[in-house]
């Protein structure tokens, strides 16, 4: 299924617009009917939750499919001993202050270098969603979008050393008791 945006989807877009969560909207903004339920998930803890956001979006009428989805398929889960071998390959060290808004000026500036000559619509999608960006979830989000992008266009290291750099820029997350 590669959805494209409705009327409805362009209208919720356009500023002023809030009915739909961050997410949602950050689904809307990469429907261009070149991408298919794989390039959401990342977004997701899942596969089958992205396939239940997209559904959710064309049963409201923000999104038109013209193919119905097939039914999702549990994806294999890597095996715990894969992510301790994990190593850093980012060639830079970051010591700086962890923020938001240092987080904001990096993924300003990826999108900058890596989006705005080779798909321009998308670089501005971008630039206004990180403009509404006020915490760490949107910010998460955009990045997802952004480097689901990156590894199309530039690989998998690329778009890994990109990762590292981010979560070393985005402040911890609070942990609730």
């Amino acid at each position: 299924m590669f959805p494209t945006k409705t009327d409805k989807a362009r209208d919720e877009l356009q500023g002023g617009q809030r009915t739909l969560s961050q997410r949602e909207r950050a689904l809307l903004l990469m429907a261009d009917g070149r991408r298919s339920l794989t390039d959401f998930s990342p977004l997701f803890a899942s596969r089958g939750e992205a396939e239940q956001a997209l559904m959710t979006l064309v049963e409201r009428g923000y999104l038109h499919a013209p193919q119905a989805l097939q039914p999702a398929t549990p994806e294999p889960q890597p095996a715990p001993a894969a992510e301790a071998l994990h190593v850093a390959t980012a060639a830079d060290t970051f010591d700086g202050k962890r923020s938001l808004a240092t987080t904001r000026m990096f993924l300003f500036d990826i999108c900058e270098r890596m989006f705005v000559r080779r798909d321009p619509r998308f670089a501005l999608q971008m630039r206004d969603a990180l403009r509404e960006a006020r915490d760490r979830e949107a910010m998460l989000t955009i990045a997802a979008l952004m480097l689901t992008e990156v590894e199309k266009t530039a690989g998998t290291e690329r778009a890994e050393s990109l990762r590292e750099r981010i979560d070393r820029l985005l402040p911890p997350a609070e942990v609730v008791h």
